[in-house]
């Protein structure tokens, strides 16, 4: 993870996550292991095009990040009928820093070593979560 992506985010567990589905651009990733991660340290759009409240809120619709996202995790390989999007990819190292409406909120590393998070960053459709 770059050091000046992760300053401040202390991982309190590792975990391994392959990736089987997104819901939306910040998670929750779906992973084959069993958790629900949502990555740390990035504010998006909700899917619907709104922004919560007090929250930093970026100028992407929520579905171009979540399209970022998939691209990111192996491209789209199909649709649950929740409205999931599959994925496939190799799995990635997670680093658990807190949680949120039942899901692992992580700093996560793709199999090629990039941070996840700081490769959202760089689509432009999030911003950074101080």
């Amino acid at each position: 993870m770059s050091k000046e992506f992760t300053m401040g985010l202390a991982a309190t567990a590792m975990l391994i996550c392959t990736p089987i589905a997104v819901w939306d651009d910040d998670g929750p990733i779906r992973c084959e292991e069993g958790p629900k991660i949502r990555l740390a340290g990035i504010a998006v759009r909700e899917i619907d095009g709104t922004c919560r409240p007090h929250h930093p809120c970026p100028d992407a619709p929520g579905i171009e990040a979540r399209n970022a996202l998939v691209r990111l995790l192996g491209g789209a390989k199909g649709q649950w009928k929740s409205g999931h999007i599959v994925v496939s990819t190799k799995p990635m190292r997670c680093g658990q820093v807190g949680r949120s409406y039942g899901r692992v909120v992580a700093t996560c590393r793709l199999a090629d070593g990039r941070d996840l998070s700081a490769a959202m960053l760089r689509t432009g459709t999030v911003l950074r979560w101080k």
